[in-house]
């Protein structure tokens, strides 16, 4: 059984007069990945408005993990509704909310005593965890990394990398903000070894508090465990253990920023925890709302405890609407079994990929975690010069063939997965088979 259908170039006629639509009514900055115009979507399959079948290996950005529409999560979405949809958790307290705090406080990492702040977005949870820090520690400074993305408020922004997608033209931005090496080790320096490179990118870690920022002055480290936007860079274990006890000994508040690589996709529930290293907060957003906006800052009691009364808060935050469709979807997300399912799509992908690696002189890397999957393309393998035009055709050409991806990497030259982990393996070996034939047309053009 084919689960692409595909009966329209894509778009088609009704989906070339809805871009024509939103070209009209909606500012040319907004981008989008695809021409894809969506009618409805279950489980791993998206119908277009033309009514073609695709297969989706986007997720909404790392949002849909576990499927679109799964019928727990519609449900309990239904039965609030019906109930009522909004009070605010600043005038009146409601259940979800209580429910959903209480849940992350359980599920997350750390055996001590732990709070939880609700809010919509992940720019919103990124933002409260760092003025929390700042608020506790009493500090100005904050330490992030190369290719990181935080969020696109003027401070998360100021804690984002990749300047001229996300950062051009809106300086100036928040100060007291430095930024260090991630040891991407397919970019390891000529001349060294990537254990070489690792070593001074930790050392760097140190140095830092010499040649830039007194770490008295640092109220937090901010990571991301596996870079999102950044190219699903896997920070190694003892990059982080050393920003672990860096944080211990300056007293430091070490944040982990786990809106992407978090809610299942790598195989665990949250991917710090394959480091064993146990961070101060933690940031959880896109998959954990099932496509619904809610997000989380969940930290230790005493920092999350830190503000005066009136500190912290929001209007929608921790809608109830939404809270009961991540309490859901965590119920999902939290099992052995959907955790053994990410692992096993990984693994399907990752064998995948890595053919490909071999096969392809355009393909330079292959890399990731669980379900969290990346295709590096380059001009040479040997200069590893990003050929961004390249992954951008491969892209456009494999929607034209029925799947949805999105770009990533810090020169925008790699093409990631983030499939609904529940997406069974015919429709995995599908996608990718349009997807390999996609670097095949590419590889054959420039072979010529």
């Amino acid at each position: 059984m084919a689960y692409i259908q595909l009966k329209t170039a894509i778009p088609g006629p009704k989906g070339a007069l809805m871009l024509e639509r939103r070209a009209a009514a909606t500012p040319k900055g907004l981008a989008k990945s695809t021409e894809v115009v969506v009618e409805k979507a279950e489980g791993a399959l998206v119908w277009d408005v033309d009514g073609n079948q695709l297969l989706d290996f986007a997720g909404g950005i790392g949002m849909i993990n576990v499927g679109h529409r799964p019928e727990t999560v519609v449900n309990a979405i239904k039965d609030q509704l019906d109930k009522y949809i909004h009070t605010c958790s600043l005038v009146t307290t409601f259940e979800p909310y209580i429910e959903l705090a209480e849940m992350l406080n359980r599920l997350t990492p750390g055996d001590f005593p732990k709070k939880t702040l609700l809010a919509n977005t992940g720019t919103e949870a990124v933002e409260n965890a760092i003025m929390l820090a700042k608020y506790y520690t009493k500090r100005p400074a904050i330490i992030c990394f190369e290719g990181a993305y935080h969020g696109r408020s003027m401070l998360t922004l100021s804690l984002t990398s990749k300047y001229s997608l996300f950062k051009k033209g809106f300086g100036s931005f928040v100060s007291d903000i430095y930024r260090l090496p991630v040891p991407n080790l397919y970019r390891t320096p000529a001349g060294m070894t990537e254990e070489q490179y690792l070593n001074w990118c930790i050392s760097n870690l140190e140095h830092a508090f010499i040649a830039q920022v007194d770490p008295e002055a640092v109220a937090a480290f901010i990571i991301e465990p596996v870079l999102g936007e950044g190219g699903f860079i896997q920070m190694p274990a003892p990059f982080i253990q050393k920003i672990r006890e860096l944080c211990d000994k300056y007293g430091i508040v070490m944040i982990a920023d786990e809106i992407q690589s978090g809610s299942g996709r790598t195989g665990k529930l949250f991917a710090i925890e394959h480091t064993g290293v146990v961070p101060d907060m933690m940031t959880i957003a896109k998959s954990m709302g099932a496509g619904m906006p809610v997000s989380a800052v969940v930290g230790k009691a005493e920092i999350m405890d830190c503000t005066h009364l009136g500190g912290v808060g929001g209007t929608y935050g921790g809608s109830p609407v939404a809270a009961v469709a991540a309490i859901e979807a965590l119920k999902i997300l939290s099992t052995p079994e959907f955790l053994a399912q990410a692992t096993h799509v990984g693994a399907l992908i990752k064998t995948t990929l890595d053919a490909w690696k071999e096969k392809y002189a355009l393909v330079g890397d292959v890399r990731g975690i669980g379900a969290m999957c990346l295709v590096e393309f380059v001009k040479d393998k040997t200069t590893k010069e990003p050929d961004i035009e390249l992954a951008m055709e491969v892209l456009k050409d494999a929607v034209q063939h029925g799947i949805i991806l999105i770009r990533a990497g810090l020169y925008s030259n790699c093409i990631r997965l983030l499939p609904p982990i529940v997406m069974n393996d015919d429709q995995l070996h599908e996608g990718l088979a349009v997807l390999e034939a996609a670097i095949q047309r590419a590889h054959a053009k420039r072979s010529k």
